[in-house]
């Protein structure tokens, strides 16, 4: 498998190209490490949906859930057309102009056909692998899921090969103009915290 992602018409920006990459490295450890992801798509009466789902990358397939009856779950019977992005910010840029404030952040945007998990032993995997991604022994520390929940349950497979990731990191930009403005500039760092593994 290359270590690259093929460039495409819809993985190509048309501005702030020096930010984004193909490695599929990076991609795959925002993905590890988001806690959530965006799904967009057109729903079953053609209007535009975007969800935030939680999710898991296994190999080169990042999998996330939903309702069975959720308009996700049933447009996704026949296969369905998605934008998936997962994002971490890791600062907040404090510029000397309102222009230039920003944010320094990571962030993954995969295009593809997501289609549902069908497979009962690859359901169980999958949702398994979605509570492990809470905490690391957590399916053992918990109740599978009954034969009710499972039904109401979808799974959907998302393969990673048409996606990009992009960041952004450093100080803010300044207008020369604008060095000596007497305002304060920076970076404050943000972190994501879990408290505590259960």
């Amino acid at each position: 498998m290359s270590t690259l992602f093929n460039q495409t018409d819809r993985t190509t920006p048309t501005r702030s190209a020096e930010r984004l990459a193909y490695d599929r490295a990076p991609a795959f450890q925002v993905l590890d490490e988001a806690l959530f992801c965006d799904v967009a798509f057109t729903g079953p009466d053609g209007a535009p949906r975007i969800l935030p789902t939680f999710h898991a990358r296994v190999g080169s397939t990042v999998y996330f859930h939903g309702s069975t009856g959720s308009s996700m779950g049933l447009a996704a019977r026949e296969g369905l057309d998605v934008c998936l992005t997962a994002t971490i910010v890791d600062g907040l840029v404090f510029a000397k102009s309102w222009f230039h404030h920003s944010m320094n952040y990571r962030s993954v945007v995969v295009h593809g056909r997501a289609a549902l998990v069908t497979d009962a032993h690859e359901r169980w995997l999958m949702m398994r692998a979605l509570v492990e991604r809470m905490s690391t022994g957590r399916s053992e520390r918990s109740r599978e899921p009954s034969a009710k929940e499972d039904s109401a349950t979808a799974i959907m497979a998302l393969p990673l090969e048409e996606a990009s990731v992009k960041r952004r990191g450093g100080p803010p930009s300044e207008d020369p103009d604008d060095e000596g403005l007497p305002y304060r500039n920076g970076v404050a760092e943000v972190t994501t915290t879990v408290a505590g593994r259960l």
